[in-house]
C-alpha cells in the first residue's frame, strides 16, 4: 500500500463535478460547491456498492438519527460504483444519502486518498472529511487497517462527536424525527 493521508484539517478541497445520485434515483452532475450551499459536507468515501463492509458501513449511518436527519450536515458517499449500482444500493438499504460515481477516481485523488492496493488496483482508502462552507477539511476520520484501508469502518458516534464540536453544538431537535 503507497501511503495515502489525505488532505489535512485546515486545507482547502479543491470544487469537483461528477455525477451525483440522489436518494429519489435522480442522476444530476453537481459540483461539491453546490452542495456547499445549503450546509457542510461530510463526504465519506467508501469502496463499492454492496460490499459487506459497505453495507455496514452504510447501514450505521442510515441508523445514527443525527447524520440521517440532515439538519446541520449533508453526508454524501463515494465510491468507484457507477449511477445504475447507485441506484440499487440506495433502493436496498432505503438510504436517505446522496451518493457520488467516482470509477475513475478522480474525486478521491483530488482529496488525496487514492492508492494502490496490492500494487494491483486503484481504490480510494475509507476515509471521511467534513467540509465546511468555505470548502475546508474542518475534521477528518482515516481508515488505518494494517491490510486494507478499505475495511476499516467509520466509528459514527466519535465522528458525531467531532462534528458538534467543528459546527458549534446539538440541534434542540437531535433524536426526534
Amino acid at each position: 500500500m503507497t501511503d495515502s493521508t489525505g488532505l489535512a484539517v485546515g486545507d482547502t478541497v479543491p470544487d469537483f463535478t461528477a455525477q451525483l445520485v440522489d436518494p429519489d434515483g435522480t442522476e444530476r452532475t453537481v459540483a461539491l460547491s453546490e452542495l456547499l450551499e445549503d450546509k457542510p459536507v461530510l463526504l465519506n468515501f467508501y469502496t463499492a456498492d454492496f460490499s459487506p463492509d459497505c453495507v455496514d458501513e452504510w447501514c450505521s449511518f442510515r441508523d445514527f438519527d443525527w447524520f440521517a436527519s440532515g439538519e446541520q450536515v449533508q453526508v454524501v458517499g463515494a465510491s468507484k460504483s457507477g449511477p445504475a449500482l447507485h441506484k440499487r444500493f440506495i433502493d436496498y438499504l432505503d438510504l436517505g444519502f446522496p451518493l457520488y460515481a467516482d470509477p475513475d477516481l478522480e474525486i478521491a485523488e483530488a482529496l488525496g486518498v487514492r492508492y494502490r492496493a496490492f500494487k494491483i488496483t486503484s481504490r480510494a482508502r475509507r476515509s471521511c472529511f467534513l467540509i465546511d462552507q468555505d470548502q475546508r477539511v474542518r475534521y477528518k476520520w482515516l481508515s488505518e487497517h494494517w491490510l486494507d484501508p478499505t475495511r476499516d469502518t467509520p466509528p459514527v458516534r466519535e465522528m458525531h462527536e467531532a462534528i458538534v464540536e467543528e459546527l458549534g453544538g446539538e440541534p434542540e431537535s437531535f433524536g426526534m424525527a
